[in-house]
């Protein structure tokens, strides 16, 4: 049963299981859900947050935050989760290289002050930092279990049944439980209408004691047939991310992967990162990950609510993911802040209605970004897809407002849908016009008629996706306007 409903409500109601000392049930413990524990927490709410694993985490992705999600973090008072105590690095801008030229763009951090920038690290240490974090707080307990189902009741959800470390089998009531189980959420079905697409893999490597062309800066190359990125993740360690289109790689275990790497992708690095990126290949710690989207399509259910990558996820190239999880957590918490009572399911329901579209121009534009700049800078035989991805990395090599204007979209600085719309298309309209130059011809012409359809192809399905209306619109829906229940 997905929902057990009755027996364990009963139980609940019993007094068998301790419900009436939390407010809120947090499932995951994530970068989501721990900084979502901490924050509720420390505004005084009785959190319980459930965790299938509480060791240290191990991934791949989730290592770079854009300073716009760092000013999220000290928004939550969470800033010193990313110090020198985890080795964190600081991230000033990009390097862009493709056919051995290169291109620095750097953060437009003119008008803030000295400590902001991006920050990359290991994932599980930031994620073990917020955990315990949220665990100083009194009123916030953490526990290790595994979240099997929601418990459901006339519609409402009431809580959560779970396995502890133990194996044994356990519920948990709240009038609100907030569903952060990550990218691969057994629960999300229950609460939204779950797309995922996954365009691509990610091949990850650690290259040790090396160093980056441009300090403190990512690295992308625009490679065949889609990017690879570099970035430090400690003092001595920088991340390698190979990007291979499709959902199937080669085969780690019989050294097809390693042979990819060394044929295909080596011959496509800078050359200074050539030899420790072959001396890890062999070295043999080669390690993948599907690369999922999802659009935020949710059902509203009072009760409940979904947060983080179970909510809605990205392509990871632009290292969006952490910014839109943050500011979702600032826009929740501004809205649960004036409730002094949760119990009204349907109200708060009602109410909370206005998160998905107050979390929307920020999001869609980060979402919408990402899923853009991932079919931009793959490679393609198509003529007008090439001129499209040389025109962008011509158009950024500008500088000046032609680089600020994108790098303010993708750090989080500037999340403006127009902005975002106005810069992509100012990047299909300069490379038309270097098509016309230094004169037309019928063939150029048709190229540039075709690179700007497909640069609406690319952008528009996303954009419906995300919702045309919440994305550039939100005044004109209701529930933007949403007041707090009356106690």
């Amino acid at each position: 049963m997905v929902f057990p409903g009755e027996n364990f409500l009963k139980k609940a109601r019993n007094g068998e299981v301790d419900g009436s000392s939390t407010d809120i049930i947090i499932v995951g413990a994530g970068v989501a859900g721990s900084a979502l524990a901490y924050t509720l927490g420390k505004d005084g709410r009785r959190v319980r947050l459930i965790e299938r694993d509480l060791n240290e985490p191990d991934r791949i992705v989730g290592e770079l935050l854009q300073p716009g999600g760092y000013l999220k973090l000290v928004e939550l008072g969470l800033e010193d989760c990313v110090d020198d105590r985890i080795d964190a690095q600081r991230i000033f801008g990009y390097a862009l290289y493709k056919d051995g030229k290169n291109a620095r763009l750097s953060y437009p951090l003119e008008n803030y002050h000295s400590d902001v920038a991006g920050r990359s690290f290991h994932n599980g240490r930031f994620i073990q930092r917020m955990r315990r974090k949220a665990g100083s707080l009194p009123n916030v307990s953490i526990e290790q279990g595994t979240v099997t189902s929601l418990l459901k009741q006339n519609g409402t959800i009431k809580g959560v049944q779970y396995k502890t470390k133990d194996g044994q089998a356990t519920i948990a009531y709240a009038p609100l439980t907030i569903v952060c189980d990550g990218c691969f959420s057994n629960l999300r079905r229950f609460l939204c209408d779950p797309k995922v697409d996954v365009p691509s893999c990610f091949v990850g490597l650690v290259l040790e004691n090396c160093e980056l062309p441009y300090a403190n800066h990512g690295h992308v190359i625009l490679a065949d047939p889609s990017p690879i990125l570099f970035y430090p993740i400690s003092s001595t360690e920088v991340r390698c991310l190979v990007d291979v289109p499709g959902q199937k790689v080669p085969s780690v275990s019989n050294g097809e992967m390693a042979l990819y790497l060394k044929n295909v992708v080596a011959p496509q690095i800078p050359v200074e990162l050539y030899d420790d990126f072959i001396s890890v290949i062999d070295k043999g710690n080669i390690r993948t990950m599907p690369n999922r989207s999802m659009p935020a399509a949710p059902h509203p259910t009072p009760g409940a609510l979904l947060m983080g990558d179970a909510f809605n996820m990205r392509h990871p190239l632009t290292g969006g993911g952490m910014t839109v999880a943050l500011s979702d957590i600032v826009v929740l918490r501004d809205l649960i802040r004036p409730l002094s009572d949760l119990h009204d399911a349907s109200a708060l329901c009602e109410y909370l209605e206005s998160f998905y579209t107050l979390r929307k121009p920020v999001a869609s534009t980060i979402n919408t970004l990402a899923g853009a700049l991932y079919k931009v800078f793959s490679a393609s035989p198509d003529p007008a897809r090439k001129e499209m991805r040389q025109a962008c990395f011509d158009y950024l090599s500008l500088g000046g407002v032609f680089s600020n204007g994108p790098i303010s979209l993708l750090s989080g600085l500037n999340p403006r849908p127009m902005t975002l719309v106005l810069h992509f298309f100012a990047v299909a309209i300069y490379g038309v016009g270097r098509l016309f130059l230094p004169f037309p011809s019928p063939t150029r012409i048709w190229i540039g008629a075709r690179l700007i359809s497909g640069a609406a192809g690319i952008i528009f399905p996303i954009i419906k996706a995300e919702g045309v209306r919440q994305m550039f619109f939100p005044v004109t829906v209701p529930a933007y306007y949403r007041t707090p229940p009356v106690d």
